[in-house]
């Protein structure tokens, strides 16, 4: 009974496709804007976020005469000026699609959408190095629409951004990408390299933290995400004990320390905050700050547990904690993680009790050298300029196209 509600699932999807790229098809008799370039987060649930937001400051930087689009569910979110927002809706979004010159994307376009040949698609992905199983090592929990998607978007992408050498040849199973991986790091990492001292002020004062209090961030993954049906993902409560966190903090490291929640961007377009039993002094949610890793760089300590920017936040060499209390529950639901996660840089603590005990026993040299030879091992270029490859590769692109 299941499979056959799967096979008609499936149908359903694919008659939408049809109509969807009926839809583009149409709307080819309005010209491809040479200077036009689209972006879109996390499915328009991110704002001026992720990788997609480093790549458009590249370009702003640039002075030229560019049409930036921001694709964005929620049009409150604020852009800087330059980008002009519009809303994600189907025949918004098909149209200037159609008409732009370059896509930029960290997730997967919907499923019938239709590119042009003279048209750039880049894929960025929202995640370089990361936990949690994606396409085909997700084996039979990978479901069929998933793998149809995922095969569609990637035959549309000319090129996958990538930080890594592990990333570069682990992407075509877990992308279903057979295209040209392009090893420039993440976007969204370069202002953890070059702007971390400015971020590290402006971010207190923005939050009105005193500028000798250290922050500790806590940012856990969502859960869910299924294909089959209506997608949904939620957020657990956290059973993380905030006044013990602290006070290990403050016994291991000194000062006073302040609490950033974070939720995944596609949960913050649900929810206000991170839903808590418990709270502690000095907490502060910044779920709804467009972009994580602009945060992130002015963070002291960083607790997760499955997303991947605590690879993200290694690229600082600052302490990153793991809690995962339910370990076993989320390996069941999702898969095999893509890591032997007790053989990562990262301590990881199941209970409050181990977490305390891996804040107070964290020896700093140790940490140090594994980090340094992680990054080593799998040729992680996090070098700061990442943003400005793609930002050049988009321009060169459309002065050539310009110029043809």
């Amino acid at each position: 009974m299941r499979k056959q509600s799967e096979v008609s699932y499936i149908r359903k999807r694919k008659r939408k496709a049809g109509f969807v790229y009926f839809a583009y098809v149409v709307l080819r008799i309005f010209p491809v804007k040479k200077n036009k370039i689209v972006f879109t987060a996390f499915e328009g649930d991110g704002g001026f976020c992720c990788n997609p937001r480093y790549i458009a400051e590249a370009l702003l930087q640039k002075k030229e005469k560019f049409e930036l689009i921001w694709l964005v569910n929620n049009m409150n979110r604020q852009f800087p000026e330059g980008i002009h927002k519009v809303k994600n809706t189907f025949w918004r979004r098909a149209y200037h699609l159609a008409t732009a010159k370059v896509w930029v994307d960290n997730s997967r376009k919907a499923y019938g959408t239709a590119k042009r040949k003279k048209q750039m698609y880049i894929q960025t992905w929202h995640a370089a190095l990361e936990f949690k199983a994606v396409g085909k090592f997700r084996g039979k929990k990978f479901p069929e629409i998933a793998r149809l998607v995922s095969e569609y978007d990637s035959k549309l992408a000319d090129y996958v951004l990538s930080n890594s050498k592990w990333c570069t040849e682990l992407y075509p199973e877990m992308l279903l990408y057979d295209g040209e991986i392009w090893k420039t790091g993440s976007p969204r990492c370069d202002v953890l390299i070059t702007r971390r001292e400015e971020k590290y002020r402006q971010i207190r004062v923005r939050y009105g933290i005193p500028a000798e209090a250290k922050i500790v961030m806590f940012a856990p993954t969502f859960r869910g995400g299924g294909q089959k049906g209506k997608r949904q993902v939620y957020v657990d409560v956290p059973t993380l004990n905030f006044e013990l966190l602290t006070s290990a903090l403050r016994e291991k490291f000194g000062g006073d320390w302040y609490i950033m929640l974070r939720l995944h961007p596609q949960l913050a377009a649900q929810l206000d905050g991170l839903p808590l039993h418990h709270k502690a002094e000095h907490m502060i949610d910044v779920s709804q700050a467009d972009d994580m890793n602009e945060v992130l760089a002015a963070t002291d300590v960083f607790i997760t547990d499955y997303s991947s920017s605590a690879f993200d936040a290694l690229n600082m060499y600052i302490p990153v904690f793991l809690y995962a209390d339910d370990l076993q529950e989320y390996t069941a639901e999702r898969g095999e993680l893509m890591w032997d996660m007790y053989k990562l840089p990262f301590s990881i603590a199941e209970t409050n009790e181990q977490l305390r005990q891996n804040i107070l026993q964290f020896a700093e040299e140790t940490y140090q050298k594994a980090a340094r030879c992680f990054l080593n091992e799998h040729e992680v270029v996090e070098d700061g300029r990442a943003s400005v490859r793609v930002a050049d590769k988009i321009g060169k692109f459309i002065e050539t196209s310009v110029n043809t």
